[in-house]
């Protein structure tokens, strides 16, 4: 199966453009590999982020007050 790539225009900081074109020479890699890699690990965060919100998402829920109550009663404040 071939992979297609698509094409966007993407405007960057001239400090990042820099960045990102001399890691690219360092690495022998293109700008374009650099920043999807940098896409896939973001969305892989936000993946995982998703999967432990859905984990704890029977676990009660604390009011602020709650929290400082308890932190009061045991000594931590």
């Amino acid at each position: 199966m071939k992979t297609t790539t698509k094409k966007s225009t993407i405007y960057f900081d001239p400090q990042i453009h820099k960045a990102l074109r001399l890691k690219a020479a360092e690495t022998d890699s293109s700008v374009s590999d650099i920043v999807n890699e940098a896409i896939r690990i973001i969305f892989a965060e936000d993946s995982e982020d998703i999967a432990a919100f859905a984990e704890r998402a029977h676990e009660p829920n604390l009011s602020f007050e709650e929290v400082l109550k308890d932190l009061k009663r045991r000594g931590k404040i």
